[in-house]
């Protein structure tokens, strides 16, 4: 196994990554720089959008654009031309309510969640956007929304509520998106971090940035650590597999000193950063392959 810095890359956030294998490309949000990324391995080049609020999230259309989650509600949006739709705002004018992590079923749905600013009241949710960009309502009382996958057959939806320290697992109903059955899987305090990012492997293990740990961790599908990668930076943020054959393990971090200076939840634990801070890092070696992330149908 080895874990390389890319070093052409950087962000005060970085967030959201999703592999592309349609043009074998990585995508992904830095936050705080309000924008979508796009990184190009074999060029090792690098392309942004920048929006006019926070990028929670986004997921790439089948016909083309993104859907995009700002932090003012959900858009369509056009990368060649720049042009926004507004779909909806979903948070209700709720300035402590904001569109975060997000991700697309296998069926073609998007599935993002809320979060509330302060870091402690429960009163954020999980949205699923259909094709005809109808929403709905999936699950409530949440604090903070992050690290939405599921398992190979679809039938498993995970997502981790990062300020109580916990993965959970719902049963996912595949032919309306519908969840139920909320239990923990797995708690990530002992672990030194909060649950962020994750993403599912070809064999239904997950795997999920421990922020402020400085960890990887794979669970098992019944919730036991399978494996832990100890990482050059304490924040890092989420993780997808990538490459040709989907067997790269991305892994993306967060600047600590400039998280402080824009989140208030952050500001009241600040990490000092360092020179791997918002870097980001791809793992070889592991012999692990992942999954192809669907597009948006809508």
């Amino acid at each position: 196994m080895e874990i390389r810095t890319i070093e052409s890359f950087r962000c005060k956030l970085g967030e959201g990554p999703v592999w592309d294998v349609q043009e074998q490309a990585l995508y992904g949000t830095d936050l705080l720089s309000r924008s979508i990324w796009r990184y190009n391995p074999q060029q090792d080049t690098r392309q942004s959008w920048t929006f006019a609020d926070y990028t929670g999230s986004f997921a790439l259309r089948e016909r083309g654009g993104a859907i995009v989650a700002l932090s003012s509600g959900l858009y369509l949006y056009d990368f060649s031309t720049g042009a926004q739709q507004l779909i909806a705002d979903v948070c209700g004018h709720d300035d402590q309510l904001q569109l975060n992590d997000g991700k697309v079923d296998q069926q073609g749905r998007f599935v993002v969640g809320s979060v509330h600013t302060s870091g402690t009241e429960a009163e954020a949710a999980w949205y699923g956007v259909a094709g005809n960009l109808s929403i709905a309502t999936l699950a409530r009382q949440w604090v903070v929304t992050n690290g939405p996958c599921w398992s190979p057959d679809g039938g498993t939806f995970y997502a981790a509520d990062s300020m109580r320290g916990d993965i959970f697992a719902y049963d996912y109903d595949t032919a309306d998106g519908r969840m139920s059955n909320p239990r923990i899987f797995a708690h990530t305090l002992p672990m030194g971090g909060i649950p962020d990012g994750a993403t599912v492997d070809a064999q239904g293990f997950l795997w999920t940035a421990i922020c402020g740990g400085s960890k990887v961790v794979r669970y098992a599908p019944n919730g036991e650590i399978a494996l832990t990668i100890d990482m050059p930076t304490p924040l890092v943020s989420s993780v997808m597999f990538g490459g040709p054959d989907l067997d790269r393990l991305f892994v993306t971090s967060i600047d600590g000193e400039a998280a402080a200076r824009e989140i208030p939840a952050a500001a009241q634990s600040p990490v000092a950063s360092d020179r791997h801070s918002g870097a980001l890092f791809v793992i070889d070696g592991l012999g692990i392959r992942g999954l192809a992330e669907r597009r948006f149908v809508g």
